[in-house]
């Protein structure tokens, strides 16, 4: 964009437009967040229209800039400026602000309205997700383009963030800005509207840190627009503007502007009040609102022609800016053209043919840990697929995510003794900040077409949960590597012990909770998950050993099993007697549990089917048809065996099941002893079953 800004009374009319819409929108409704949206209608016009390389006629154009509206209750600040800028929001949209069936739901939901990048519910997670935006760019740049000169390539852009006092307080945005200043990305530009103001009006009741100095600190470029600073509230664009120039013009810090604001101004009797936050104006101050503006009191959601007339110019302006990139794009496609193969396929969505080939097969009658052998299929993937990327939350040895022989994601004077850090490289490192990564993951799976992930223990996807619950609502693949799945990860204790967090998780919908039982269906579940574009996964993965299952014979062949994986659950082996009696549904390392079960219910004369199950989520997916050839419905003795909480399994055993799991918390002991004194054993599959029958 051009240094000088050009500004003049119709743009100063339109930015009163779209501050009277967001009041006639709230007060229609009856509800929401009239107050940010009002006093914020000049900076985000000023992005919309006079900053922001975007296409209004085509959301998803690959050359865009990013807008990121973290303080999302405020979702108007972003609605009128799509209605205005013509991206296909259009009057009556707005009208319907937070109704059934609308454009307009009362945050902004990524897939819902055109030009809205990410789901901002919880306060921080767009802020946080915004640095995963930013990771997205440099790697992506990376692949594509990596000699090019700064700001001369077709991948370079940036990714504006407005936030407010909550996202500031949340601590995802502690733990993404450190990163993000850590990671010197300076394609990131925050905007923080620092009002003051929350629901509980003053935060100086909770909030009185220098938000400046702290992000000093991490690492970021800070500039201040005061919009107070004479004792008359005066917002002086140009100085706006000059500030968002000096942040692009900042290529190795991120950069926050803090823009201090009266919320809600020039409302005559609400501003700077809690009251004009989260709740209509009302009809007197409405109409107060409106004559300081210069509107008429009586008339409702009113644009003037020529205020439509220069806001829609954003379509020809945006038609413009694609056409300069388009050059410069076809000109890096001649000159590339395996690069430009590679993007072509990450753009449909595809993976490379050798992803298939190169998975490592594992032999029976070996030992490994699962999260061992997701090592190893990360190890082989690695060279086939150059957008696969990950690490883990400082447990990168435990979780086993490294990608080997490959740099660090990082600055090359952030290197160690143990790692080679490459502004472009592939090993994610995130430090102890489970709640950030999971942000930064689905900021990078928003941003473009890699597939990255990033591990922890299971008992720590509490720390992730809302990032985790976000990527499966917006329906966005993230990949989550949870490993040490259960009571057998041993002497570190109940602390570290999962017991409830795979029926948690499993209670997100949309969310894939994966757990193999041994290293070949890990290494199937790996493929199927990277085949999927649409939903998040997580890998749960054992910490100790478990044997590799046998394949063939009374078992399911090789070619069998990987199809029952893809499916979710499939018959691991048959019943050995005339029929079958009961039915031993397991997953992850108890799944070995059953099978010695069904070798001793045999001795007895009864036929025990052996059913593993790693992904239920795949599963429900299935046809009734194959659903009812694993489970037949005729067979109503039924046992799971998982070690952790029973909760939810009772739909697959039904009243006469049993089940064997583990219904409080753990202790500390190696994890043969936790297995056998909690119960965990093939005697109790045993007599689970017996029990079954019985019932």
């Amino acid at each position: 964009m051009a240094n000088e800004l050009q500004w003049d009374e119709l743009d100063d009319r339109a930015v009163d437009t779209a501050r009277v819409l967001a009041a006639d929108a709230v007060e229609k409704v009856g509800n929401g967040h009239p107050g940010t949206a009002i006093s914020l209608a000049p900076l985000s016009y000023l992005l919309h229209q006079k900053v922001l390389r975007h296409d209004p006629t085509d959301p998803k154009w690959v050359g865009r800039d990013r807008f990121i509206l973290s303080v999302g209750h405020s979702s108007l600040t972003q609605y009128v400026q799509l209605y205005l800028g013509g991206y296909g929001l259009e009057l009556e949209d707005l009208k319907s602000l937070r109704t059934w069936g609308s454009k307009t739901p009362g945050h902004p939901e990524y897939g819902h309205t055109d030009g809205v990048e990410i789901t901002t519910g919880p306060l921080g997670q767009g802020l946080a997700s915004a640095v995963g935006f930013a990771y997205a760019a440099r790697y992506e740049r990376g692949l594509f383009d990596p000699e090019a000169a700064p700001g001369t390539s077709p991948f370079d852009h940036h990714i504006y963030v407005v936030a407010g006092d909550g996202d500031l307080q949340e601590g995802v945005t502690s733990e993404a800005s450190s990163l993000a200043g850590h990671q010197e990305l300076g394609n990131l530009i925050a905007i923080y509207d620092s009002n003051q103001i929350s629901i509980e009006d003053d935060t100086d009741i909770s909030f009185s840190e220098d938000v400046a100095k702290r992000y000093e600190s991490y690492g970021w470029q800070v500039l201040e627009v005061d919009w107070k600073k004479t004792g008359v509230y005066a917002e002086d664009i140009h100085e706006l503007h000059a500030a968002i120039t000096a942040a692009q013009a900042e290529t190795a810090k991120p950069s926050l502007i803090i823009l201090k604001t009266i919320i809600g101004w020039p409302s005559p009797g609400k501003q700077n009040t809690g009251g004009i936050h989260g709740s209509k104006l009302g009809g007197e101050e409405i109409a107060g609102l409106k004559h300081a503006l210069g509107f008429d009191p009586d008339q409702h959601f009113v644009v003037a022609p020529e205020v439509i007339e220069r806001a829609r110019g954003a379509v020809q302006r945006g038609a413009e800016k694609r056409k300069e990139w388009q050059t410069g794009f076809d000109a890096w496609a001649d000159a590339n053209p395996e690069r430009k193969a590679l993007f072509d396929r990450l753009e449909a969505g595809e993976l490379p043919a050798e992803a298939l080939a190169v998975l490592p097969a594992f032999e029976p009658g070996e030992s490994i840990a699962t999260r061992s052998a997701s090592g190893k299929v990360l190890a082989a993937l690695g060279p086939v697929m150059p957008e696969l990327w990950g690490g883990s939350a400082d447990l990168a040895g435990s979780n086993n995510t490294t990608i080997p022989n490959a740099p660090s994601f990082v600055p090359a004077d952030h290197s160690t003794k143990s790692w080679q850090g490459d502004p472009y490289g592939r090993v994610l490192h995130f430090g102890i900040r489970e709640h950030a990564m999971g942000a930064i993951l689905n900021g990078i799976q928003l941003h473009g077409k890699t597939r990255s992930y990033g591990g922890t223990f299971l008992i720590f996807s509490d720390y992730m949960r809302p990032a985790v619950r976000l990527a499966a609502l917006m329906n966005v693949p993230s990949v989550f590597v949870w490993t040490h799945d259960s009571i057998a990860l041993g002497e570190d204790g109940p602390t570290h012990q999962p017991i409830e967090q795979l029926a948690t998780l499993r209670a997100i919908p949309n969310l894939s909770v994966v757990r193999p039982a041994d290293a070949n269906e890990t290494a199937i579940a790996w493929h199927e998950i990277l085949t999927r574009t649409a939903g998040p996964a997580g890998l749960a993965l054992t910490r100790q050993n478990v044997p590799v299952l046998p394949r063939g014979g009374d078992f399911a062949s090789v070619e069998e099993a990987a199809d029952g994986v893809r499916r979710g659950a499939y018959v691991l082996a048959d019943s050995p007697t005339a029929s079958t009696d009961v039915l031993l549904i397991a997953t992850g390392s108890e799944v070995q549990l059953a099978v010695e079960a069904r070798e001793r219910l045999a001795a007895e004369g009864v036929g025990a089917r052996v059913v593993s199950a790693p992904c239920l989520e795949w599963f429900a997916e299935q046809s009734e048809e194959y659903r009812e050839s694993v489970l037949p419905k005729a067979v109503t003795a039924r046992v799971s065996v998982e070690a952790g909480l029973s909760l939810g399994w009772e739909r697959f055993v039904g009243d006469r099941g049993r089940s064997v799991s583990i219904e409080h918390f753990g202790a500390s002991a190696d994890y043969e002893t936790l297995f056998r004194e909690f119960g965990i054993t093939t005697d109790a599959v045993v007599a689970a079953a017996q029990a079954s029958l019985a019932a």
